[in-house]
């Protein structure tokens, strides 16, 4: 068995639906499970709605749902013939379409949007989605039936990105899938949506369908699990700052995980838990280009000699420095530090401190480096009255710069080399962090010299 998870882009329209049947015949014999995103872009338009529901903008909220409705009905009329398959795909669309409609007149009513409501909103994406791909499975020969993963995956009701109880979901997803991948039926499963034990709908957080296809790749002992994207694979840097980057064939679940968490575009670090326990393979391949070989993330390091595998960015951050010279040899500062910004749940990004502990610098997402600083200021309040603290200070505008890949460890100059490039492309550095696992090496550089540095960097590993 494999588990093939496609997203928006890979059954956004009918070309693509075209070739997502194309891929599922070629690969019957493996006996896949199909999971499946909201057509693209739909997820984003159902909460803007929301939001429109309640600002009580009632004429723009009643046209998106028929835009909605008319992108759906469009795939019904265009990719089914059979009449009875059609008309029960279309009475299902009208069903859906109504139920949406009643919560967005509730959250117009109360002018109220509740986490709860939003995933119920939200949840519509995928279950209109995976409907019509059974039904377009089922006119191509494909045997095929949906189902609907809240019944299956159950959570708590940490709305907008739950929980998963997985004593109780492998045990039902084994139940309710088995049985049909037995008797020859392909199931398509909503990505991205859940229930509690009540019956709720909830929803799994970012990259929610790709954790969706983890979690039941790993409770059917599925011998891969296949991401199916629009992109070849895993890259060593952003092609749109690096033209010359390629493909990395094979990476761990580390090199993934710091890759992901540094800006690139990989599965999120949560999706592949439930596969490194299993020790099943995931493999990132593009519905646009499906002979291409794609990415492979597993326990195996690979056999090529590449000490760094990519070189990725994240903007739009913030760094926040507390510096005094009565913090030196004072314990429990960093405590308080971390503490008062945990209690607001503000996330740090990196972290750097002088051995000197004259200065503590750290990064937060710049959306949030105000909450920090105010949270700071509250915390050392008397202490900057002492002069303990002499300043906190926030700089905007920065990203951090990562170079990641297992083979750095225990390589002698890569810092040496990466810095060098860097000092050549003629960029300052602010911060830099290096965990002892010596699995990347992070520094923070202005906003405006971040691709310089990425460019940079990478010509010097990559040439």
């Amino acid at each position: 068995m494999i588990t093939m998870k496609f997203g928006g882009t890979s059954v956004g329209d009918v070309p693509r639906l075209e070739e997502v049947v194309s891929i599922v015949k070629q690969f019957l014999k493996e006996q896949p499970v199909v999971v499946a995103s909201a057509m693209g872009g739909l997820t984003n338009v159902l909460l803007e709605t929301a939001q429109n529901a309640v600002q009580r903008k009632t004429e723009l909220v009643q046209n998106t749902i028929q835009a909605m409705r008319d992108r759906h009905h469009h795939i019904a009329l265009r990719m089914i013939t059979d009449e009875a398959r059609r008309s029960k795909l279309i009475q299902d669309q009208i069903t859906s379409f109504e139920d949406l409609t009643q919560l967005y007149n509730g959250v117009s009513m109360l002018r109220e949007l509740s986490s709860r409501s939003l995933d119920a909103i939200a949840s519509f994406g995928e279950l209109l989605s995976c409907r019509q791909i059974a039904a377009v499975f089922e006119e191509n020969g494909i045997p095929a039936q949906f189902v609907d993963a809240r019944t299956m995956i159950r959570t708590d009701d940490h709305y907008l990105e739950a929980n998963v109880d997985f004593a109780y979901s492998n045990n039902a997803i084994a139940a309710t899938l088995l049985p049909l991948i037995e008797k020859g039926i392909v199931p398509v499963v909503t990505g991205f949506v859940a229930g509690t034990e009540e019956g709720i709908t909830t929803t799994l957080g970012r990259s929610g369908s790709d954790y969706t296809a983890s979690i039941i790749g790993a409770a059917l002992h599925c011998k891969e699990i296949w991401i199916w994207t629009d992109v070849d694979g895993v890259m060593t840097a952003d092609p749109r700052i690096v033209p010359s980057a390629k493909v990395v064939s094979e990476l761990t679940y580390k090199e993934a995980a710091e890759m992901s968490y540094f800006g690139a575009k990989v599965i999120h670090p949560k999706t592949m838990t439930p596969a490194i326990e299993k020790n099943i393979p995931i493999r990132i391949k593009n519905t646009f280009n499906p002979s291409h070989a794609g990415t492979v993330i597993s326990h195996k390091a690979s056999g090529e000699n590449i000490p760094v595998k990519s070189v990725t960015s994240i903007d739009d951050l913030s760094i926040v420095e507390i510096e005094g010279n009565g913090m030196i040899g004072v314990p429990g500062i960093s405590a308080r530090i971390f503490s008062a910004l945990a209690h607001k749940e503000i996330n740090v990004m990196m972290i750097s401190q002088a051995s000197s502990e004259h200065n503590v610098c750290f990064i937060v997402p710049r959306k949030e480096s105000q909450k920090a600083l105010k949270a700071l200021r509250a915390e050392f309040e008397f202490d900057m009255a002492r002069k303990t603290i002499d300043d906190i200070i926030v700089t905007d505008n920065v990203s951090i710069v990562a170079t990641v890949g297992e083979g750095m460890i225990g390589t002698k100059g890569i810092a040496g080399k990466t810095f060098t490039a860097v000092a050549g492309a003629n960029v300052n550095i602010i911060a830099i962090a290096q965990g002892s696992s010596e699995l990347n090496i992070s520094f923070v550089v202005q906003q405006a010299e971040a691709k310089k540095a990425v460019l940079a960097v990478h010509n010097a590993f990559h040439q």
